[in-house]
């Protein structure tokens, strides 16, 4: 379904681990706008009506289940760089 690079795994489970986040949340992958033109998403978050819970390499994900054929294949990242630091979502082939 997706998959994690390794620091990408870890910098999530660091959130999610943080005193600052509540319990029950996961992380929240999904789409912005239509599936030919739209924005990966991601963040922080409880479960709503039409998600789907995943477990993926020891992360609790969320995905609604409109978005779940579309990110079927996606990876996530971490990078940092001059510019600065965050994640990237890409499609893998």
């Amino acid at each position: 379904m997706i998959s994690f690079s390794e620091i990408a795994r870890v910098e999530i489970l660091k959130s999610l681990n943080s005193s600052q986040i509540p319990a029950g949340y996961a992380l929240r992958v999904g789409l912005k706008g239509g599936a030919c033109a739209g924005t990966y998403l991601l963040g922080l978050d409880k479960p709503m009506e039409n998600d789907e819970l995943y477990e993926v390499e020891g992360v609790k994900v969320l995905i609604d289940k409109r978005h779940l054929m579309y990110l079927i294949g996606v990876q996530i990242d971490y990078t940092q760089t001059e510019e600065g630091m965050g994640f990237t979502i890409q499609k893998q082939k």
